[in-house]
């Protein structure tokens, strides 16, 4: 890895982190188009560098998450994919991080899955976004039931974003309601995954790669307070559809140079 690698990360991480179109795919995805090599670093960057993208909702929004009310129900919704990803984080490091067909796979599918919910579901959403809703008016098995939703994105290219979005919509959630608690809720989550990631790769770690990790650090940041105020403007007048052809196109367009 070098320094431009690292930016070029940086942007990617920072610009893809809350949209629904999984920023690890993408992380995975441009690290092949760079022919950076899958190797035991190079996987802890994708996982670590995301700190850098949750700091700028800590930097936006930290009236809203550090009332305790809210940490109590982010913490209801974290149980459930600290649970799973705490048992399968072998599996995931060793088998899913870094699988090029798990990713585009992923992507198809759950870009496919964004299309057909905004169709089935555009009269039940239309009439939920007519109702007044806040942060607060989250309950607890609403949190239990995102956090449940939340858990599928250990698997690389099911986007953390979209899964969290869809189940709370699916479960009576405002649309920019879930959006915003899906920003809240990625702060213990990737908190949590970098820590234990660290924990157990961080002897491996070289001068070197401590400096890219912070310049890779530093750029999320910057870039994912854009994405964030592009994001929240964006899904009050518009579905996440577009979203979902994305994956698609972009799914496509690899694989043609992928397998190609």
């Amino acid at each position: 890895m070098s320094y431009i690698h690292a930016t070029i990360l940086g942007i990617v991480e920072g610009l893809t982190e809350f949209l629904p179109i999984s920023s690890t795919a993408h992380l995975i995805l441009v690290s092949d188009l760079m022919h950076l090599v899958q190797n035991e670093f190079n996987k802890s960057f994708e996982i670590i560098i995301q700190v850098g993208a949750i700091l700028s909702v800590v930097f936006l929004y930290y009236k809203d998450i550090f009332k305790w009310l809210m940490i109590k129900k982010l913490f209801v919704a974290f149980v459930p994919t600290a649970v799973i990803g705490l048992i399968l984080y072998k599996f995931i490091k060793g088998y899913l991080i870094g699988n090029t067909v798990v990713v585009l796979w992923a992507l198809a599918l759950g870009g496919l899955f964004l299309i057909i919910f905004e169709k089935v579901f555009a009269k039940k959403i239309a009439f939920n976004e007519s109702k007044e809703s806040g942060l607060n008016e989250i309950s607890y098995k609403q949190s239990f039931v995102i956090g449940l939703f939340q858990s599928l994105a250990v698997i690389p290219g099911v986007s953390r974003s979209a899964a969290t979005i869809v189940g709370g919509m699916l479960w009576g959630v405002k649309r920019k309601t879930i959006v915003e608690f899906s920003f809240l809720l990625a702060v213990p989550t990737m908190i949590a995954a970098t820590g234990l990631d660290v924990y157990k790769n961080m002897h491996a770690f070289t001068n070197s790669d401590w400096k890219f990790l912070s310049l890779g650090l530093i750029v999320s940041f910057v870039t994912a307070i854009l994405a964030i105020k592009f994001f929240i403007a964006y899904i009050q007048k518009n579905t996440f559809s577009a979203f979902g052809w994305y994956r698609i196109l972009l799914v496509i367009v690899f694989a043609i140079w992928y397998f190609g």
